[in-house]
């Protein structure tokens, strides 16, 4: 009988490591929020679970099946969710590892800030047009910058949900952008050029996020680069530590 492994996914390092472990002998659930993360794992031979859970719904779901761990491979910025996820392997007793995505080297130049608010807040000090790159649920703190309807460019995932969010937020129809990554640089950098940009705002989410891409085309297209830092300063595995730890199976 094959042993089974949880993952909370919505990374690109989670939907690698669902189609990575069942290859390697074990049986494979995954957990992801939305319809999307479900679509990034259509070709993965993983169980996929879809929806939002809290803690106690997070403890039924580790115990109504014999994991051996809980894999915890959702954004670096979605402290809520691993914190969530942390509690309720507690609560199942069950391991739980979390799987770090690394953000590489600051750079000198880079406007910084610590949350969404805070950026929002140094945006109403910088000149000119603006584009969001930090994903639907960081919108409302952006309304906070003066004149943001005129100001602001919006990039989102082309979901019914993201785009209801941002409407219903006040972003008018011609400042958004829908689109499923992953962007290059040379994408980044039409887009820049195409609405003018001045700031390009993003989060710090390393490679696989796309982050070094953004940052080039910005110092290309001669945009200030504002980046939200992480929440918190964490510790786990890297990937290549997880497939050591969870590598020796055969089928």
């Amino acid at each position: 009988m094959k042993e089974e492994l949880l993952i909370f996914g919505g990374t690109a390092e989670g939907s690698e490591l669902a189609r990575l472990l069942p290859g390697r002998g074990y049986r494979v659930t995954v957990s992801v929020a939305t319809d999307y993360g479900a679509l990034m794992l259509a070709d993965c031979a993983a169980d996929v679970r879809v929806g939002r859970m809290d803690v106690v719904e997070m403890a039924e779901l580790m115990g109504s099946r014999p994991f051996l761990a809980v894999i915890d491979a959702t954004h670096p910025y979605a402290d809520q969710a691993t914190g969530n996820i942390r509690a309720a392997a507690e609560i199942a007793g069950l391991p739980y590892r979390r799987l770090l995505r690394p953000e590489g080297r600051e750079e000198p130049g880079w406007l910084t800030a610590a949350t969404a608010q805070e950026a929002a807040q140094r945006l109403n000090a910088l000149p000119g047009n603006v584009l969001l790159t930090t994903g639907s649920k960081d919108l409302a703190a952006f309304t906070a910058v003066e004149g943001y309807q005129q100001r602001l460019w919006v990039r989102i995932l082309a979901s019914e949900e993201s785009l209801h969010q941002t409407l219903s937020l006040g972003y008018p129809s011609n400042h958004i952008i829908a689109m499923h990554g992953p962007f290059s640089r040379e994408l980044n950098l039409a887009l820049l050029r195409q609405f003018q940009i001045q700031t390009l705002v993003t989060k710090r989410s390393g490679r696989a996020g796309g982050f070094w891409e953004k940052a080039e085309a910005a110092r290309e297209a001669g945009a200030a680069l504002l980046v939200i830092q992480r929440p918190s300063r964490e510790t786990g595995l890297t990937m290549e530590e997880l497939l050591a730890e969870f590598g020796g199976k055969t089928p």
